[in-house]
């Protein structure tokens, strides 16, 4: 059993036993997990057309942390214990058939619960002048005839969890969020926040809060990259494989760059992106190049700067990274 051990004590990681246990942990710690540019719909109602099979999320997220345009996500949160083909697999399916066949209603719904609340209600249509768009209403018409999206707010994302949604042709993201309770029944939890890995990994969440990254502009993913699997993969084969991506950015990733770790340490290299296809089972992805890698650079990690040497792949513009002298200027 995974247990962490803090300065207030041991803490052992806890199982759900139902669904709506972890759905009201979920709950109380939204901001964390969204961030302040989110709105969370906590309501569960019927969508769909009469006499067809209809469904119930668990809730909706209003995403506004893209400058460019509001983000709907359709949430469903599961526990891994359940059977996840039936409890994820054909309620996903369920809700994306039920979402297209009857938009108005499902814009109705979101409308009724954005306005029961004065607060959200103005933070809404406050983010709808910031896109240009006319209130809250057109707003929603926007964000209901966009593309459908799913977040799976789950306690353990397992490799069935991948298997069950790979196949989706629609963007899923997945978060993970652990549990784990002391000896006086207290909790703490772990997990990432939604589009944590686009700003800046020192920061605290209290200092990413206070400014407003734009994910729309990013089109480049920049991977880590050791000696041997740069030299086999990233110019041998014109791919890159096992990497993380969040399923929403996929269709606005155009290149792929090279952060070689020390001792070169800086970004060398560059590809233009032919396709992301899921990798195996794993919930990861591969990266296909159209052709062979260019150079670029090279463009160096700077010793005690902001930006420390990468870990893990992290996003940027191309035309950010052409003009960079330095890793700095990338992020």
């Amino acid at each position: 059993m995974s247990i962490l051990v803090t300065p207030h004590g041991v803490f052992k990681l806890y199982q759900f036993d139902t669904e709506k246990e972890f759905e009201r942990c979920v709950v109380s710690q939204v901001e964390m997990i969204f961030g302040k540019r989110c709105v969370y719909l906590d309501c569960k109602r019927r969508i769909g057309k009469q006499g067809t099979k209809q469904s119930i999320p668990d809730a909706y997220l209003i995403d506004f942390s893209s400058q460019r345009e509001p983000k709907l996500f359709v949430v469903e949160t599961e526990i891994a214990s359940h059977d996840l083909f039936q409890h994820i697999g054909v309620q996903i399916l369920q809700f994306a058939h039920s979402f297209a066949s009857a938009p108005r209603q499902v814009k109705q719904l979101l409308f009724d619960e954005v306005s029961r609340d004065t607060k959200v209600f103005k933070a809404c249509d406050s983010y709808a002048q910031e896109y240009g768009l006319r209130n809250v209403d057109n707003m929603l018409d926007h964000l209901v005839n966009d593309t459908f999206r799913v977040l799976i707010i789950i306690d353990e994302a397992t490799d069935e969890l991948y298997k069950v949604v790979k196949n989706f042709r629609f963007p899923v993201e997945v978060i993970e969020v652990e549990t784990y309770q002391g000896a006086g029944g207290d909790q703490i939890y772990r997990f990432n926040p939604l589009f944590k890995d686009v700003s800046d990994v020192k920061e605290s969440i209290e200092e990413r809060e206070q400014k407003t990254v734009d994910i729309s502009e990013f089109d480049t993913i920049v991977v880590p990259a050791r000696e041997d699997g740069f030299k086999e993969t990233f110019l041998g084969e014109n791919r890159w494989y096992e990497i993380r991506i969040h399923a929403s950015m996929i269709p606005q990733i155009k290149y792929i760059a090279a952060y070689q770790v020390a001792p070169v340490s800086a970004i060398t290299h560059w590809a233009l992106v032919k396709n992301i296809e899921p990798w195996q089972d794993t919930g990861k992805f591969v990266v296909n190049f159209a052709e062979p890698a260019k150079e670029i650079g090279p463009v160096p990690l700077v010793p005690k700067s902001r930006i420390k040497a990468l870990q893990n792949a992290r996003y940027t513009s191309f035309d950010r990274l052409q003009k960079a002298k330095n890793l700095d200027e990338v992020f």
